[in-house]
């Protein structure tokens, strides 16, 4: 087993952009700012350091899975910058706080616009933490393996660097669906008592998909990302046409 620091290299961007993502509309500064272009390049540098730890390892199966998961990732990435691009067209700003606090109530909801960014970001949500019917987390087998495979060589501080990192992406992204893309209310203190259950909800809703789906082959994935980046755009034209 070859030991690396890699794994927890890919942690550090994590860490930065689970402190980045706000769980109301008044969170605290911690030093990162709450701007949305910085999550996305956060989350790729993190995708970035994941890919690197299986070129260390130098495992063939390894390598494989990080050239699928880089390749998926050109279309996730750009999914989910037109998803927020909606968010932030209907908002008028690219700060977390404030998308938070104008999506808010029912008066966002009379466009369709938010309805399209949430159905792309949505899919978004599926690919970017690696569930069915884009990948299976639960597999052992190398061949089909694509957000697993830095997991086949290491053990111990690295193993639960990697597993760590991948849950707090997974917080990340559902806790940004929940307070952005979904309805919410004004008041703070109604926002921070909802959004457990919300999570709840949402990851209640991931095991469906995952239970009523099978995994998809590789060639596909990027038909039905290609499907959310559209209805992405309709939900910019839609906020255009609408003003």
């Amino acid at each position: 087993m070859t030991v690396s620091t890699s794994p927890r290299w890919n942690g550090c961007p994590v860490v930065a952009a689970v402190g980045l993502v706000p769980v109301n509309a008044v969170g605290p500064n911690l030093g990162v700012g709450h701007d949305v272009i910085v999550l996305i390049g956060l989350l790729a540098l993190a995708r970035f350091a994941a890919a690197a730890s299986t070129w260390d390892v130098a495992n063939g199966f390894s390598l494989m899975g990080a050239s699928r998961d880089l390749t998926i990732s050109a279309f996730v990435e750009a999914t989910l910058l037109l998803a927020l691009a909606v968010a932030v067209m209907l908002t008028g700003t690219s700060n977390l706080l404030g998308m938070i606090a104008r999506t808010a109530g029912g008066a966002v909801w009379s466009s369709p616009a938010l309805a399209l960014g949430a159905l792309a970001f949505g899919i978004v949500v599926v690919a970017e933490t690696g569930r069915q019917p884009f990948d299976n987390p639960d597999t052992h087998l190398e061949l089909t393996m694509i957000h697993e495979t830095p997991l086949l060589e290491y053990a111990g501080r690295d193993l639960a660097y990697v597993q760590w990192a991948a849950a707090a992406r997974h917080w990340v992204v559902l806790v940004l669906a929940a307070q952005v893309f979904l309805p919410h209310p004004r008041g703070v203190w109604a926002q921070l008592a909802l959004l457990p259950f919300v999570l709840v909800v949402t990851c209640g809703a991931l095991a469906l998909v995952e239970t009523l789906l099978a995994k998809m082959r590789v060639l596909l994935v990027p038909r039905v990302l290609g499907v959310a980046a559209l209805a992405a755009l309709l939900g910019v034209v839609a906020r255009g046409v609408g003003g």
